[in-house]
């Protein structure tokens, strides 16, 4: 068994179902993907997702999982550029925190998917005339 049909109750599965969904609507706005950086958590760290990646013309920065391995995996280096996931990182974590602010978000009392994004709309709505105004 490998490492992404361990994952798969996780998200690691789904991002190669979205990768061809995310190359139509790059298509439809007349978008160009080749040479893309697509800067991943480590938990989409398997052979799967770097080729599903890779295969779409972009280029994946995903830390590679040590799995309790003492010493590295053998063979080539999976490409890595620590400075490009720590700025992804924080931009993401800043943005949760900003969402979290939201009690109504945070709690997700609405049992409609619709409901909850549209109060997710809002606050990010929100968010961006407090930053910008």
């Amino acid at each position: 068994m490998n490492a992404c049909s361990l994952a798969g109750r996780g998200d690691s599965p789904l991002l190669r179902d979205a990768l061809p969904r995310l190359s139509q609507i790059a298509r439809a706005i007349s978008m160009d993907l080749q040479g893309a950086i697509v800067s991943l958590d480590g938990v989409f760290d398997c052979r799967a997702n770097r080729k599903a990646t890779f295969n779409r013309g972009m280029v994946p920065n995903i830390p590679e999982k040590q799995r309790g391995r003492k010493s590295s995996k053998r063979g080539r280096k999976r490409r890595f550029d620590r400075a490009i996931f720590e700025v992804r990182f924080r931009t993401t974590e800043r943005v949760l925190a900003w969402e979290d602010k939201f009690r109504r978000l945070l709690l997700r009392f609405e049992r409609i998917s619709d409901v909850h994004y549209a109060f997710k709309t809002l606050a990010y709505m929100m968010i961006n005339l407090r930053h910008y105004c």
